[in-house]
């Protein structure tokens, strides 16, 4: 009998339970323990669904009210010390973590934020540190599988691996020693699911999919030599997805574990490796054909192909059919949705895949599945998409030439000339583009949406708020300001809204980072521009001031890596269709007196390859994608761009090649550490590394900041330096962005006061 396995599974909730009890306790409106019964009821209905579905090996381990590494982290001990001075309750210990704290008892920042491999989640960093207690802390999964239990639900717990958590995390001192401090913890803890009854253990290593050199498999292999000589009775499936393991399977092979999970969605060679060293007799395969990322029901003719292939290699019993990553990154389900019958049945959300989990492991075991109904249902849907998703744009994209991906004049001359037309001060103050998002903006976006207030009434109320939000920086004392972005629900939702090929959903939400959720555009078919989307608005703002308003937009890798994108046309090609939608935007705000245009790239690294031999493909296409939005504009029009969230030390070449005028980066959560190349590389454009993290609540002192612009200074000419928040303030509250925006502004005016003396 063949079975079936997921990795993980969406945890906040159909409708976004989680994030609302977790907002819910932050703001002191329900007790620790409403907020624990909530997280309870949210697992077994999971633990539940997968039960009903038909899922043999159900994860548990797989909740967090935050993020799974912090879960680690905290696990482990590895709290730093200042966060155990706060002298907090453990859950409040753990938001603080997460959040930052600032109030009776201290003042601390969260733990950095990072891009988690190569999706639109958010992990924190740990910081280990020598002279952290490391113990076993309250291990979640324990009480998790305990629960399970009691419904009568055998689960298969999961655990972030070791090698994978010490990988992602900054180290103070060597490897060894914190590997010799946390592998014991995991023996420890692997002889305590064994005493509860456990009979697996899934340990996630998804840093095995990256470039690895001979010292990273031996740490590999020290690592595991010592824990599985001591699991017990517990048997151990070693877990990879997002690529695959090409540095180190034959190591993987020669290991005890009982079983390996291997990525046959994203893993290139999977299929080769499998091929070409074959597989143990005593192993398990747990074989990810079901495309934990996208959206798209997968083609059954092709997927039994796959899995006919892989019994070349093992026999079908001792291939467990699995998801080829976490369902974490899709929506939760369809059954929300509202859309024609004949869109919605070509898509496939967490729950529908474990449909097709259930329908594909049917079709495997008949000789005769090709009469099935299920295969014959798949087949109709899969030549409709082929209908629906037929390319017709492509004429534009294969008429473009070197040149329109080429601005002129130059940087070096453009530069002076923006100087004299704009007329900035030393060290100029900006914000990202957006402010607060009130209850209030929200709920007039819906009653517009639900026909409860007519377009005129809308647009009369958005106008409103965007005089209140330009005279509030005028007096703040801000050099370039924004309109608010009230009238955007999200950065790509609203520009997907607003161009043809886009189709959208009610309730897909997904988690971003914490109680962060995203609603992704599916890009159904041709991306085209039909209509000014946001010149009304901008033009409005820039008529109630005299200093320049930036024009804000959002850039077409940034749309593509946050959108689920269509599968029967190469991204290259759909960047570029997003791309010469995006530049008809430019040139109307240009032609509409909008001197500074910002065309956000906040997630240009999201998509970079895993491995570095494939990044020059990637970067190549989506660099002239971003130079295709902004080449013909005049000299005088400066063009920014903002990233976030991601590590751009070793891109910082490619960077500069977006041509961009200013860059504005995501540095307070990283430490900075981003200025030191930024130095090293010469980097000519100007550039505003955030001063403060605005995912926190706590507000940064003028003192604060200055200290964080005199660091500054000393690495980058003041003349390229302006001065700006990490991103955008959509998800603060006024009453922690006006006065973090006040301090920001004068710490500039005092940086400039030094610079002068």
């Amino acid at each position: 009998m063949i079975k079936t396995s997921i990795i993980g599974y969406p945890r906040i909730g159909k409708k976004r339970e989680l994030k609302f009890a977790v907002e819910d306790y932050l703001e002191g409106k329900i007790s620790q323990n409403q907020l624990e019964n909530k997280a309870r009821a949210l697992r077994q209905e999971h633990w539940q669904l997968q039960s009903e579905e038909g899922i043999d090996f159900i994860p548990s381990g797989d909740f967090s009210l935050y993020d799974q590494v912090l879960d680690t982290a905290f696990m482990l001990g590895a709290i730093p010390r200042e966060f155990h001075d706060l002298e907090l309750s453990p859950l409040d210990t753990y938001f603080a973590m997460a959040k930052g704290y600032q109030g009776e008892g201290g003042d601390v920042k969260a733990l950095p934020m990072k891009k988690w491999f190569n999706t639109n989640y958010h992990y924190l960093t740990p910081t280990l540190t020598r002279d952290m207690d490391f113990k076993l802390n309250q291990p979640q999964v324990l009480f998790h599988l305990q629960e399970a239990k009691q419904l009568g639900i055998e689960t298969k717990p999961l655990l972030l691996g070791p090698f994978t958590f010490l990988k992602l995390a900054k180290l103070q001192g060597e490897w060894k020693y914190y590997a010799e401090a946390i592998v014991p913890l995991y023996a420890e803890l692997i002889a305590k699911l064994g005493q509860m009854g456990a009979a697996w253990l899934q340990l996630d290593e998804p840093m095995l999919v990256t470039d690895l050199t001979e010292a990273d498999n031996a740490a590999f292999r020290s690592i595991y030599q010592q824990i599985l000589s001591q699991k017990g009775p517990v048997k151990v499936l070693l877990q990879t997805y997002f690529g695959d393991v090409r540095d180190i399977y034959q190591d993987l092979l020669s290991l005890d574990f009982d079983a390996l999970g291997l990525d046959f969605v994203d893993g290139e060679k999977s299929l080769e490796l499998l091929a070409s060293y074959g597989f143990p007799e005593d192993k398990l395969l747990f074989a990810g054909v079901i495309a934990g990322k996208n959206i798209w029901r997968c083609d059954y003719q092709r997927k039994l192909s796959l899995l006919d292939k892989i019994a070349t290699q093992l026999e079908k019993e001792r291939v467990i059919l699995s998801t080829s990553c976490s369902l974490l990154h899709v929506p939760y389900s369809l059954e929300a949705e509202t859309w024609e019958e004949a869109d919605k049945t070509q898509l496939a959300f967490a729950q529908e895949k474990l449909t097709e989990l259930g329908e594909l492991v049917q079709l495997w075991q008949c000789p005769g599945y090709k009469t099935q109904s299920s295969f014959i249902s798949n087949q109709k849907i899969h030549k409709l998409r082929q209908t629906v998703g037929a390319c017709r744009g492509e004429g534009q994209v294969q008429m473009l030439t070197e040149s329109d991906f080429t601005r002129k004049p130059n940087f070096e001359e453009r530069e002076p000339i923006q100087k004299v037309a704009l007329k900035l001060p030393l060290l100029p103050t900006t914000t990202i583009g957006s402010f607060p998002q009130s209850r209030e903006v929200r709920k007039l976006r819906r009653d517009y949406r639900a026909g409860i207030i007519s377009q005129a009434q809308y647009q009369q109320k958005i106008r409103a708020m965007i005089q209140e939000v330009i005279e509030l920086q005028e007096e703040l004392g801000l050099d370039v300001l924004v309109h608010g972005e009230f009238e955007r629900n999200d950065m790509v939702e609203y520009f997907g809204e607003n161009l043809s090929g886009f189709i959208f959903s009610q309730n897909g939400w997904v988690q971003s980072y914490g109680t962060r959720c995203v609603k992704p555009p599916i890009i159904f078919g041709d991306v085209a521009w039909d209509k000014p989307i946001t010149v009304a608005y901008l033009t409005y703002a820039q008529s109630l001031t005299d200093k320049p308003v930036k024009g804000m937009l959002t850039g077409p890798v940034t749309i593509l890596n946050w959108s689920f994108a269509r599968e029967d046309l190469s991204s290259e090609k759909i960047a570029y269709q997003l791309a010469l939608a995006i530049r008809e935007e430019v040139m109307k705000l240009e032609s509409s007196g909008i001197k500074i245009i910002q065309v956000d790239e906040a997630a240009l690294r999201e998509k970079l390859p895993l491995r570095k031999q494939e990044w020059e493909e990637y970067l190549k296409w989506a660099i002239r994608a971003f130079r295709l939005t902004h080449s013909g504009v005049k000299p005088t029009t400066q063009i920014h761009t903002h990233m976030c969230y991601s590590e751009f030390d070793d891109i910082l070449q490619e960077i500069e090649n977006m041509d961009a005028d200013v860059i504005t980066f995501e540095a307070a959560k990283s430490e900075l550490t981003l200025l030191s190349s930024l130095s090293e590389g010469n980097f000519k454009t100007q550039v505003g590394p955030g001063v403060y993290d605005i995912h926190s609540p706590r507000i940064p002192s003028t003192e604060e900041i200055s200290q964080v612009l005199s660091k500054m200074l000393k690495l980058l000419p003041k003349e390229k330096l302006w001065v700006n928040p990490d991103c955008g303030l959509k998800t603060r509250k006024a009453e922690e962005v006006i006065p973090s925006l006040k301090n920001i502004v004068r710490a500039a005016e005092k940086m400039r006061t030094e610079i002068e003396l």
